[in-house]
């Protein structure tokens, strides 16, 4: 089991590093923004870096607690869980192989997957006034956990992942891994860096990085697990 897990953590990590240049897309201006909001002067560097840690910390968490929170739900009905499995496994591997579709740029029908959280953030989006302009680290946490909730398949194509694992804690553990996989092209965005704009527009890299996607959506499907296992 720990194997299994761990290539799982690797797998989600992976999948949150090659999903990055979705990211910069819809969390990318706002990580952006905090550096902006930041006056220049002495120990700017040290202030920032705190925002940005402060803001992706905050999403990451809020990742981890969704994934969580599916898993309580999931173990609420683990009379059912010989059913719901391999559902869960089947939906987890489309949304990966959408995703992939959409970083190749080959076809967007992930965007209708991703409507399905338009409810929960148009009641959390208007939160984000609250904390905005944001001038203190406690601020860019709070509005990170609120963004972290932003409607994204990446996101929910992990989910799906995570809700397959064995444990509350596997799951929210996964999630977790997946944000760290986000975290250097958000972090490099905050701090303005040209080339990874160039990569997210570097249609080579995108194509490479769908086919990645896409068979690691492959991989999770119940009849690649099945033929794995010779069952």
């Amino acid at each position: 089991m720990g194997e299994e897990l761990y290539l799982s953590y690797s797998s989600a990590f992976l999948i949150g590093l090659l999903g990055s240049t979705h990211c910069l897309s819809m969390c990318g201006g706002i990580s952006a923004s905090l550096s902006m909001a930041l006056p220049v002067g002495r120990g700017f560097r040290v202030r920032q870096t705190g925002m940005l840690l402060a803001f992706n910390g905050g999403r990451i968490g809020s990742y981890a607690a969704i994934a969580a929170l599916i898993a309580l739900l999931s173990t609420s009905a683990s009379a059912y869980w010989a059913q719901l499995g391999p559902i869960l496994r089947t939906m987890a591997g489309i949304l990966l192989i959408l995703m992939g579709l959409s970083m190749g740029q080959w076809w967007q029908g992930i965007r209708y997957v991703e409507r399905i959280g338009a409810p929960v953030w148009k009641r959390l989006s208007p939160l984000t006034a609250r904390v905005l302009p944001v001038h203190h680290f406690h601020q860019s946490l709070i509005l990170g956990a609120l963004w972290g909730w932003l409607p994204c398949g990446l996101v929910y194509s992990t989910l799906g992942w995570a809700a397959l694992q064995p444990s509350v804690g596997s799951a929210a553990a996964t999630m977790l891994f997946f944000g760290l996989g986000t975290l250097p092209s958000m972090l490099a965005t905050g701090y303005a860096a040209t080339w990874i704009r160039k990569l997210r527009e570097h249609q080579h890299f995108r194509q490479i990085a769908g086919l990645l996607l896409i068979g690691f959506g492959i991989w999770t499907l119940p009849v690649t697990a099945l033929l794995h296992t010779g069952h």
